[in-house]
């Protein structure tokens, strides 16, 4: 069962899906799906390719934006916040939802939306970003 948690009313997080779940997001009504996993993280996961094809069976505009922490580049960033321009509704996920989270707080930053007003609304939605401050401090100010 999916069960996203919105970070904003066109912008939300969850945990690891699977392929099948992809059928439910669409009837959810999201428009685009960001896939923040790289592929083979762990065995036994998904594999993106597998949500490519099901994704444009249900209409759903699929991202893949791997990120693998604290390797974190610009070029990433710039994916993700030309990912998060898609059609929305958006859902992001990961393996728990935290990665897609730090991700939309520093697009959202460098977008010139206050840190702390971010980290306290991912804070209300059960993602204490607090311990990645500094870094997402540090990322929102480059580019």
């Amino acid at each position: 069962m999916v069960h996203p948690i919105y970070l904003a009313p066109d912008f939300a997080v969850h945990a690891q899906i699977g392929p099948e779940d992809l059928e439910q997001i669409a009837a959810m009504g999201f428009k685009t799906v960001i896939n923040n996993r790289p592929d083979g993280e762990v065995a036994g996961q998904p594999r993106s390719a597998d949500f490519s094809r099901e994704a444009a069976a249900r209409g759903l505009n699929y991202v893949e934006v791997p990120v693998a922490f604290p390797d974190l580049t610009d070029a990433q960033l710039a994916e993700m916040a030309d990912a998060m321009r898609g059609d929305a509704p958006i859902l992001a996920f990961c393996r728990t939802g935290t990665r897609s989270t730090i991700l939309r707080t520093i697009v959202q930053a460098r977008a010139g939306v206050p840190l702390d007003e971010l980290l306290q609304a991912a804070f209300e939605q059960g993602y204490d970003l607090r311990p990645q401050a500094p870094l997402i401090q540090r990322l929102s100010q480059s580019s």
